[in-house]
């Protein structure tokens, strides 16, 4: 690209299931030719940035527009791969909208894994999958991100505490009480979770099943009674602001 190329940051930003390297001529798919075509108008010669998810951001220049074929050349790479912390968020799955929200907020504060978590007192027990990935792509764009959380199937708590790797610090949101959330969290570095439970909170034994892990901590979310989804995003932002 020239020198007096054009402020990136004004540029249209997508991500593209296709590997992106250095001179790669490329034909986009459809959804994005037809945003790029037809919504943002764009012409032969503009400038695009693209991310695969794995090599970093890629400024691309288009080299044929069609309505559902726009054709683009990988002229500089923008951004390296970021690296991204080893923090999972186990959530049981909400409502749609407020799900959506968490896996976009999630997706935004830098979070590795998403895995959804069913307990007893889950509400929702089936999750449109492709629509979560859909959401965390659009925020990925928006935000900057060169990466995707990956997205896990949903499942059981007993599952999962099961299966649980060792050396992976589980923090879990406890209702009737813990540390402080941000001294807690001091002593949370990666590889770590945050777990947080449903509507309603866990049960006893699933609590005393989360505590039997070796390496849990139990932590406080402050005096407030606080709505699942907020409470996954404060607790995602404060282990970022102490640990990330």
């Amino acid at each position: 690209m020239s020198e007096d190329r054009p402020d990136l940051s004004t540029t249209p930003r997508l991500h593209v299931d296709l590997p992106l390297a250095l001179g790669a001529v490329l034909t986009l798919p459809v959804p994005q030719s037809h945003y790029l075509a037809q919504v943002m108008r764009r012409a032969v010669g503009d400038v695009v940035r693209l991310f695969d998810g794995h090599s970093g951001e890629w400024a691309a220049r288009l080299l044929t527009v069609a309505r559902k074929a726009v054709s683009v050349v990988i002229e500089v790479q923008t951004l390296p791969p970021e690296t991204v912390p080893d923090l999972w968020l186990c959530a049981a799955p909400l409502k749609r909208g407020r799900i959506d929200w968490v896996a976009e907020k999630a997706c935004e504060l830098g979070v590795a894994r998403i895995i959804p978590v069913l307990t007893r007192r889950t509400v929702v027990d089936k999750l449109n999958l492709d629509r979560l990935r859909a959401h965390m792509v659009e925020a990925a764009e928006q935000c900057g991100r060169t990466s995707l959380p990956g997205l896990a199937e949903p499942v059981t708590l007993a599952a999962l505490l099961r299966d649980w790797p060792a050396g992976r610090t589980l923090v879990f949101a406890d209702e009737t009480g813990g540390a402080p959330m941000a001294e807690a969290l001091r002593h949370a570095a990666a590889p770590a979770a945050i777990l947080i439970g449903p509507e309603g909170g866990f049960l006893a034994e699933e609590r005393d099943a989360i505590r039997a892990i070796p390496g849990s901590i139990a932590i406080s979310l402050g005096p407030r009674i606080l709505r699942a989804d907020t409470a996954a995003v404060a607790a995602i932002a404060v282990w970022q602001a102490v640990s990330g």
